[in-house]
């Protein structure tokens, strides 16, 4: 059945002009808000959907620009036999190009037939669907899908509203998965008079006086009621059809009281059933209403693990679960660069799919950090959470994400990064040298690298930049973590006796400043965790960042201006 092999559209709504060549199977668009995922989403619906009509504003237009009208194209391919037609659709059929993903008007050796249906919107906001074909435009000639086809094409939509496909309605995915028809017109129609005859039987004994009135006051000024008034069902409210037969459970209870779960679920499993004659889907915000385990059987029921697909399905996610879930050639990272969106597949690549299993939440950023270790983690989120206190704006709400880079690994992660689109940068102690080669790719690939100027540790760089007052408040929170006589012997230890906590003095002395950056580093170190230096990045990094020394400042502000720079 026909798949949609390529997607331009035009002006509409944040999309000046996208081109996307889809896969055939699953293709699970991905990225921060409001890069338009959705937008694609509805501009294949509207384009290909079974409807005589469209709600549309002058919001749906690019910066609000009605000069300039809408077109969304969607070519089709795999045609079946009633799309590929000479005699319905010849003038319109076109070659199209899996290599390239050009459209020639012509169909060519080598090249698949295709049909390119158009949605055209101008600023009176009525919309125009007709087929491509300059040999038929040359000829005075256009033509639209059949109103057959376009509802066999039609994709269906797993939105939050199942309802309407849990009833025989005109639109309902029960119409596809069979050929059957409701033969019961005649006995629905009976049904309603029966009801509005029993009704008015009711209603005869239950409002006499109200009836008697009517009745009464009619007779005086001369309407033709008749002996009597009934109060019986309006003809026009009891009318039964095919969307009237829904689906019930065995205890009677209508399915679509259902949760939206569930709901979601079974018609995707529906929909697999009806994948021969309609085999294209739409899902928004997959995971709506769907517990994680949910998530993962929603995904198995559209085919995602199977090597042959049995859909095509184009879906939006911001759920980590499904980006885990789902293999890289299944996903789809979509991008604005200056006036145009691109769509650009993650996989395949090295490294790419053990880094989506281990940060697929990066995958939903638009710039990833990706930290030596969980130590300069904390730290970055701490000080991000307390520039957030003085009213800055903070790392997520400027679509950023960081990942550890477990130590020798992270340029490998970084380039598997870089690899799949993302804006990458690395943050590195400097008391360990990367592999040379990584590094430089890295940075010829437009990565950057953040890091101390003198060669330490990040434990190393705070007691030797901090000022007096930050240094003594790190001191307090390691006593306060290990206990005092645990700082005391690890001073000794590594001093040959000669120095303990109460032979400070303040100010801190330079050799005073190295030896504790020294212990706090070695062995399990003092704050290894994420949340030790994150407290540490909050409360005492944090407010004297500006008292630093600019060994440590300007790098971490760097940081911060880097994610600023890729908020648009």
């Amino acid at each position: 059945m026909a798949v949609i092999r390529k997607i331009e559209i035009r002006h509409f709504r944040g999309i000046a002009t996208l081109d996307w060549c889809p896969s055939t199977g699953i293709n699970c668009l991905i990225g921060p808000g409001d890069s338009c995922k959705t937008t694609v989403l509805d501009a294949i619906d509207f384009c290909l959907g079974a409807r005589r009509n469209l709600a549309l504003s002058d919001a749906d237009f690019f910066g609000l620009d009605v000069k300039t009208p809408i077109e969304i194209s969607v070519t089709l391919g795999q045609l079946q036999d009633d799309l590929n037609n000479l005699e319905s659709y010849g003038l319109y059929l076109r070659g199209f190009d899996p290599k390239s993903g050009a459209i020639q008007d012509e169909p060519d050796v080598g090249l698949e037939t295709v049909l390119t249906a158009r949605l055209t919107v101008e600023a009176d906001l009525e919309p125009s669907w007709s087929l491509v074909s300059q040999r038929a435009a040359d000829q005075g000639q256009s033509r639209n899908l059949s109103w057959a086809d376009r509802a066999t094409i039609s994709p269906a939509r797993l939105g939050a509203f199942a309802d309407h496909n849990l009833s025989w309605g005109r639109a309902s995915v029960l119409n596809k998965i069979s050929d059957e028809t409701i033969t019961a017109s005649a006995a629905l129609a009976d049904l309603a008079r029966d009801a509005r005859l029993a009704f008015g039987q009711k209603a005869e004994s239950g409002l006499p006086k109200a009836l008697q009135a009517v009745h009464q006051t009619a007779q005086q000024l001369g309407v033709p009621v008749g002996a009597s008034v009934k109060a019986m069902l309006d003809a026009h409210s009891v009318s039964f059809s095919g969307g009237t037969i829904a689906l019930h459970d065995d205890r009677g209870v209508p399915l679509k009281n259902f949760g939206l779960g569930s709901k979601r679920l079974l018609v995707a499993g529906l929909q697999r059933q009806a994948a021969g004659i309609s085999p294209i889907v739409i899902v928004d915000e997959l995971e709506h209403g769907l517990e994680p385990h949910r998530i993962i059987r929603l995904l198995h029921a559209l085919g995602a693990k199977e090597s042959v697909a049995p859909l095509q399905v184009f879906m939006t996610t911001h759920s980590p679960v499904a980006v885990r879930e789902l293999s890289a050639e299944q996903l789809f990272i979509i991008r604005r660069h200056a006036a145009s969106h691109h769509v650009h597949q993650v996989g395949p690549g090295p490294d790419v799919q053990g880094t989506i299993r281990l940060f697929s939440e990066a995958l939903l950023a638009r710039s990833v950090l990706v930290c030596e270790g969980n130590s300069e983690i904390g730290l970055v989120r701490g000080v991000d959470q307390h520039a957030v206190s003085q009213n800055a704006q903070s790392i997520t709400a400027m679509a950023g994400a960081m990942v550890n880079g477990n130590g020798d690994e992270t340029f490998k992660r970084a380039l598997a990064l870089q690899s799949m689109g993302y804006r990458t940068a690395v943050l590195l102690d400097s008391d360990k040298v990367p592999t040379p080669a990584l590094r430089d790719t890295f940075i010829a690939n437009g990565g950057q690298v953040f890091g101390w100027s003198a060669t330490c540790a990040l434990e190393d760089k705070l007691f030797r930049s901090l000022p007096d007052h930050a240094a003594w408040a790190l001191i307090a929170y390691a006593v306060e973590a290990k206990g005092q006589d645990f700082i005391d012997s690890q001073l000794r230890s590594s001093s040959a006796g000669t120095v303990t906590l109460a032979s400070f003095t303040n100010p801190l002395q330079p050799q005073h400043r190295a030896l504790l950056g020294a212990i706090a580093k070695s062995g399990k170190g003092w704050f290894k965790t994420v949340s030790d230096m994150e407290q540490i990045g909050r409360s005492i990094v944090g407010p004297a960042l500006v008292q630093c020394v600019p060994s440590l400042s300007q790098p971490v502000g760097s940081i911060f201006q880097w994610f600023a720079d890729g908020r648009d």
